[in-house]
């Protein structure tokens, strides 16, 4: 009987985990979707409207592709976010990346 109730026990804790980790990465999920949809605007619209409304990038470079890259750095929570757009010859945002941001 013990170790019906210790086996019921540890089976009702590991149900607990499992339903929790999912929460936690639905909740994730969420919030990079949001994230990107907010980003996504940005995708075939000037570097300067980009500019705008983010401001002066952090950092700027030409990458390998000969495609610029405006690079944006922020902190929330102490914890680091980093945006990256590409643009095109034609100053163009072709594209993103995003790295710790909620």
């Amino acid at each position: 009987m013990k170790k019906l109730i210790l086996l019921s026990l540890i089976f009702v804790s590991y149900l607990f985990i499992l339903l929790g980790c999912q929460t936690v990465k639905n909740k994730t999920d969420a919030i990079v979707e949001k994230e990107n949809e907010k980003l996504s605007k940005y995708i075939g619209k000037s570097s300067e409207e980009l500019r705008l409304d983010l401001g002066k990038p952090d950092k700027d470079y030409k990458n390998e592709k000969g495609n610029f890259e405006l690079v944006y750095k922020t902190k929330k929570y102490g914890i680091p976010c980093e945006r990256t757009f590409e643009v095109n010859s034609n100053f163009i945002v072709i594209g993103f990346v995003s790295n710790g941001c909620f």
